[in-house]
């Protein structure tokens, strides 16, 4: 790993990609179990397609590009994302 991905993204009523930038990582994203619903997740490539994760849910994902998973969800909830990039 060269870089680090720590972030922490506040959940909005609007879709928000996870990357402002074209930005690939290995990462571990996390909707935290202190959030107070689901946080919604789409792709870009395929916008209705939305999968619905309920408060401390996880998955790892290897070498995927941020910029291209988008959120959406209960104001004030909040997704992690902890891994790195090459």
């Amino acid at each position: 790993m060269n870089n680090v991905i720590l972030r922490k993204i506040n959940v909005t009523g609007d879709w928000q990609p996870l990357s402002a930038v074209r930005l690939v990582g290995s990462v571990t994203i996390a909707t935290p179990p202190a959030n107070a619903g689901n946080v919604l997740f789409r792709t870009v490539g395929e916008p209705a397609q939305e999968v619905a994760w309920v408060p401390g849910e996880w998955y790892d994902f290897h070498r995927i590009d941020l910029s291209e998973i988008q959120v959406k969800g209960t104001v004030g909830d909040v997704v992690t994302l902890v891994g790195g990039s090459w």
